[in-house]
């Protein structure tokens, strides 16, 4: 725009100029120099009405499609141009990326409500801009039909899923919602899309209140499953050590009966014993009452006097 309004500035000038040695060219009251001095002024008056309106400027990250009488011929990018304007006029278009918000109501597989958002980006083909021209006229005309090819696909795609696994899984609608936008809109709208982005997925209140309720019911049966498993799992730790402390205490008591033949139980009684005899003896059938007096110790020990 600078550059164009520079042209203008020096254009007037120019003509101004011109006009003004028109004009004193013609005061002089000599018959060419009046012819001289009207053709002048009228070539001035044409050119500063037709030229500065002719030049046209298109700045960076825009195209233009230029119209000769009403019909897109060619496309401008970047740079300024100078087309007749009578006969030439520039449409532009924006070419860098487009952000379109968007936000729509739709309905799960199990009739559920929510409100969803998203972002659409994309860029035109700036190659296709005389298509875009013809078919749309308008990028605004264009963003309408991106638009409304987006929500439909995005209605299609979360309707296939039921609300709990919507809301179990919201991360992966994002992607599945991009896919099948992108295979939508493809190179018949002349767009290119960036990205698309679901930004919200928002149930009725009275779902999400009885979603909650449903998790933490489900929470608390899993703790009072934990609880109830971890007893179990102690109960069966505990008796599981009994029957090893069982076990091992039986191998103890055999291996101990083992190893107490009759001679070692003869020296550890001899051991233990404090040199008295008991007053009574058992025999097979009868008992024999020894004397209170001193024994004979060869009897206990198997020796004869």
């Amino acid at each position: 725009m600078p550059i164009r309004m520079l042209i203008i500035v020096l254009f007037i000038a120019a003509v101004t100029g011109f006009a003004a040695l028109c004009y004193y060219g013609y005061s002089k009251k000599k018959k060419p120099a009046k012819i001289s001095g009207i053709i002048g002024t009228v070539v001035s008056l044409i050119g500063l009405i037709c030229i500065p309106f002719s030049v046209y400027t298109v700045d960076t990250g825009e195209v233009a499609v230029v119209k000769f009488l009403g019909e897109a011929n060619n496309v401008r990018e970047a740079g300024t141009y100078f087309d007749f304007w009578i006969t030439n006029t520039f449409q532009k278009y924006d070419a860098k990326t487009q952000t379109i918000q968007i936000s729509t109501a739709t309905y799960s597989s199990d009739a559920q409500t929510m409100d969803i958002q998203m972002t659409v980006q994309y860029k035109i083909m700036t190659d296709k801009a005389i298509k875009i021209a013809e078919q749309y006229g308008s990028l605004d005309a264009l963003q309408s039909r991106i638009e409304s090819v987006a929500i439909e696909k995005a209605k299609a795609t979360l309707s296939a899923y039921k609300a709990m696994n919507i809301i179990a899984d919201r991360a992966s609608m994002s992607p599945l919602v991009e896919e099948a936008i992108k295979n939508a809109i493809d190179e018949k709208f002349y767009v290119n899309i960036q990205t698309v982005a679901m930004t919200n997925i928002d149930f009725s209140d009275a779902f999400e209140k009885a979603v909650e309720d449903k998790m933490i019911a489900e929470q608390q049966q899993l703790k009072a499953n934990y609880e109830n498993e971890t007893k179990i799992a102690k109960a069966k730790a505990d008796a599981e050590a009994k029957i090893v402390q069982a076990e091992a205490e039986a191998k103890s008591n055999d291996l101990l009966e083992k190893s107490l033949t009759e001679k070692i139980l003869r020296q550890l009684y001899i051991e233990k014993w404090d040199g008295k005899l008991p007053t009574t003896v058992a025999g097979d059938s009868t008992s024999i009452l020894l004397p209170a007096g001193g024994t004979d110790t060869s009897a206990v020990t198997g020796q004869t006097a």
